[in-house]
């Protein structure tokens, strides 16, 4: 087989090797050049095939220096790109090779296959109709507490990445901050010692409080509980209180987004007790 020049996105194994597909395979046997994470790691791979093929390091660190040349070799090579596990592009810089070989006309394909992200949510027993990937949550205190306010009221399972050493901490955060939903936690998928743990936030930041596990993890929680629909006195009671410091239509609007009930009716409502205007 001879390759076209190009980028080949390719999707590697998470843990078991007998994962890679027979195309993802062929690929590598045949691409010019390997774009890799981490070249130790890629060679393994590579040794489990039997070949070897040159490698340039594609990484946080020096992809913004690297990325010209590369495109550049894509005119008339075809360069696989390879994270150490997983699929590409997946909590990594790859977007923008892809996004820039495109401007400049280069042909890009992709090989689907392993993914710790979906996964997860496979393994989670949550809700996978919608779904939010954050990443890695900020390490520090105050950025965690931010980047989990931001997505606290999305109506979807959230699912991150996160290291043994800090996923207490991480549970500990996110249960003071979305209280007590169900959530998984995965680890080592693939692999022998795969291991899902269910529970709430709060019973699995206990668990995990002093005993950091070892291994690839990500957390999957599940989306916030469903408010219970307002009822009159409720929505007559919010309004009121409103229209003491704003307008009908302004009081009506904060009180639709709040008890979450349509605009019109609220602003309808308002009216009502606000009764005719005396002039």
């Amino acid at each position: 087989m001879n390759l076209p020049p190009g980028l080949y996105i390719v999707a590697t194994p998470i843990g078991n090797l007998s994962d890679l597909t027979p195309r993802a395979a062929e690929i590598l046997r045949e691409a010019d050049l390997l774009a890799v994470e981490d070249s130790r790691v890629t060679a393994k791979l590579l040794s489990h095939l039997g070949v070897r093929r040159p490698m340039i390091p594609y990484h946080d660190h020096n992809a913004d220096a690297a990325r010209p040349g590369l495109i550049d070799q894509m005119r008339d090579k075809a360069i696989a790109l390879v994270s150490d596990a997983g699929t590409p592009l997946i909590s990594d810089p790859g977007y923008k090779l892809v996004r820039d070989a495109r401007a400049a006309g280069v042909a890009v394909h992709t090989m689907p296959g392993p993914s710790a992200l979906i996964a997860a949510l496979t393994l989670a027993g949550l809700p996978t109709d919608r779904f939010l990937f954050l990443g890695f949550l900020p390490p520090k205190g105050a950025a965690r507490a931010t980047a989990i306010d931001e997505i606290a009221s999305v109506r979807a399972t959230l699912v991150l990445y996160e290291s043994g050493p800090r996923l207490g901490s991480a549970l500990a955060a996110l249960a003071k901050r979305l209280g007590p939903r169900e959530a998984a936690v995965v680890r080592e998928i693939s692999k022998k010692f795969e291991e899902t743990v269910t529970g709430t936030l709060d019973s699995l930041a206990e668990r995990y409080a002093d005993a950091p596990p070892k291994g690839e993890i990500v957390v999957v929680v599940a989306p916030p509980p469903k408010k219970e629909a307002a009822g009159e006195d409720d929505i007559d009671a919010a309004l009121r209180e409103a229209m003491t410091r704003l307008s009908p239509s302004r009081a009506a609007a904060e009180v639709a987004e709040t008890l979450g009930v349509p605009r019109r009716t609220a602003y309808e409502r308002a009216l009502e007790l606000k009764g005719p205007d005396p002039r």
